[in-house]
């Protein structure tokens, strides 16, 4: 499959350690360390021949990160072997994407969050147009956006703000009515620069 085979090239890329993102730049936080929460998202790619990206919109209910748009993904819990199934674990109970559907490329470059996550996203391909059933609890929504998209540099705006005292830079990329910030919109710079030719 040549989608499959350009993912696991680009997973598999050398990169200086300036190229990536290691996280949030609000506080200095370490690459990884037990400080953190270890987490994984699903990044999802649909398999089509323009293919997409499965996004979520959380409840604006949510005491944390209500409204904002994300992957599926969550906590590492201790029964999970590792963040590959931990990734896959999630999206089943988030979109209700069964593992089955899911062939996974590999995990890729892990991104530290102000919040105090440390996220290893996981990269799957998953056949297109799947009857998806968010868990309400946790999902509001979920959307596709196109991969090319996604992956232009052309989109990616950087921002900023004041949190907590301290300037925070990110990235936001803006799809049809959405506004996609933050650490998802970093792991998709990251995926990005990964797959730059």
């Amino acid at each position: 499959m040549m989608l499959a085979h350009r993912l696991a090239q680009g997973l598999a890329r050398p990169l200086a350690d300036d190229v990536l993102l290691p996280g949030d730049t609000s506080r200095p936080l370490p690459h990884t360390g037990p400080d953190l929460t270890p987490a994984a998202v699903l990044i999802a790619i649909t398999a089509r021949a323009a293919p997409g990206v499965l996004l979520t919109q959380r409840p604006a209910s949510m005491r944390r990160h209500a409204g904002q748009i994300a992957f599926p993904g969550g906590r590492i819990d201790p029964g999970d072997d590792g963040p590959i199934t931990a990734a896959l674990r999630e999206a089943e109970e988030e979109i209700g994407l069964a593992r089955h559907h899911v062939t996974v490329i590999g995990a890729t470059d892990q991104y530290s969050t102000g919040t105090g996550f440390d996220i290893t996203p996981v990269i799957g391909i998953v056949p297109p147009d799947l009857p998806l059933t968010p868990n309400t609890a946790e999902v509001e929504d979920w959307f596709e956006v196109p991969l090319a998209y996604l992956l232009d540099p052309a989109n990616h705006a950087p921002a900023s703000t004041m949190w907590q005292g301290v300037r925070r830079d990110y990235f936001e990329i803006h799809w049809q009515t959405r506004r996609i910030w933050g650490a998802t919109a970093g792991m998709i710079v990251n995926l990005a620069r990964r797959m730059a030719p």
